[in-house]
């Protein structure tokens, strides 16, 4: 067995190999139920958005409880009245409910006429690496960030950004009107930004704070929030699905996402469910990279991000191979250039890091 220790750079790879795996089925199981054609259903995005949603919270959240990671070590406990609780759940419960506000504004993202899928796809992807490299530039003038930001870490930014923006403007002439000027689109976008700035500085925060002798607890973080995040989501769910029933009320969106729960689709909503926890492994993966021990969050958000567009290349071609699926055009294979140059920066400014965390320990 391959074992490392809390911080190091196999640590992080293994992080790397589990979220690009799964980020993988999870790509291809998107492409696969929302493709038409003999043998596939068809699906609406916002039929596969509820049977993913709940089939991932579901594991994520019944992980966490069977092995009790939310049992976390506080520095502080607060007491009110009769009930004592961390005082770390004070900004973990909001990061879930932050969380509970990414899942469906992703999907819902991909879901409008207004914007392509790939579109979508690189301008909230670009979006967490700026919003990374700001919250490390908030923290450190703060005084809660003592780390700098390497100069190989704000070039992997800029090659992440252009492989983003020549895919956005490669899409610029596909018929699809401006995503900016449309409203819903504009309010899903914003609502998706502000919800995941808040919940990478509350990562921040808790990673940046913990006193030396205090331990590090990722795990209990990951619990909190997927247990705030999922019960978030599920009494949205009961909220709408009971609007509907007693109002009658529907919408492009809304309508088919309350049939998949009133008219499941026969012979292929439980297979959705099924593929559908992948998004839920990915979670895991995720949030131990965003949280992961002594590394800045633009550094965390970098890597998240980047093995994402990795993975999705990669889902795109087993599609194309696999499903007959769309071919990868030049841009596509200029992008990829694009990224792993932006990976062999980080790359450098991982082995600094590491030797930099070292010293550190041996002083």
């Amino acid at each position: 067995m391959w074992r490392t220790d809390e911080g190091s750079t196999g640590r992080l790879i293994q992080l790397c190999i589990g979220y690009f795996i799964f980020y993988i089925i999870t790509g291809l199981s998107v492409k696969f139920f929302l493709s038409t054609g003999i043998g596939r259903p068809g699906m609406n995005g916002m039929e596969y958005l509820f049977y993913s949603t709940a089939s991932s919270t579901l594991l994520a959240t019944s992980v966490v409880l069977f092995l009790k990671w939310y049992r976390m070590e506080s520095v502080k406990r607060i007491t009110l009245g009769k009930i004592s609780f961390p005082s770390e759940f004070l900004y973990i419960i909001p990061s879930g409910i932050c969380t509970a506000i990414v899942i469906p504004t992703t999907t819902l993202m991909y879901s409008f006429e207004a914007i392509s899928v790939m579109v979508a796809m690189v301008i909230m992807r670009g979006a967490v690496i700026v919003i990374g490299r700001i919250v490390d530039a908030i923290q450190i003038r703060q005084g809660i960030l003592h780390k700098k930001v390497y100069k190989e870490e704000n070039i992997s930014i800029v090659f992440a950004l252009l492989a983003i923006s020549i895919n956005v403007l490669s899409s610029s002439g596909n018929g699809k009107a401006n995503p900016f000027t449309s409203l819903p689109v504009m309010i899903i976008f914003i609502s998706y930004i502000i919800a995941y700035a808040i919940r990478i500085y509350i990562m921040n925060y808790y990673k940046n704070t913990r006193p030396k002798n205090a331990k590090f607890n990722n795990k209990g973080f990951f619990a909190i929030e997927q247990i705030t995040s999922t019960t978030t989501l599920y009494l949205i769910t009961i909220i709408l699905l009971t609007m509907v029933r007693t109002t009658g009320w529907s919408g492009e969106r809304i309508t088919p996402f309350a049939n998949s729960f009133f008219h499941p689709i026969a012979g292929w909503w439980y297979w959705a469910m099924i593929f559908g926890t992948a998004f839920g492994v990915v979670a895991f993966f995720s949030v131990f990279i965003f949280m992961f021990r002594g590394r800045t969050a633009t550094f965390a958000g970098l890597v998240n991000r980047l093995t994402s567009l990795i993975a999705g290349t990669v889902s795109t071609l087993i599609f194309w191979l696999a499903f007959s699926g769309k071919k990868p055009i030049m841009v596509d294979w200029i992008s990829l250039i694009f990224i792993l140059t932006a990976v062999s920066f980080i790359a450098v400014a991982e082995k600094k890091r590491s030797l930099e965390l070292a010293m550190n320990e041996s002083r």
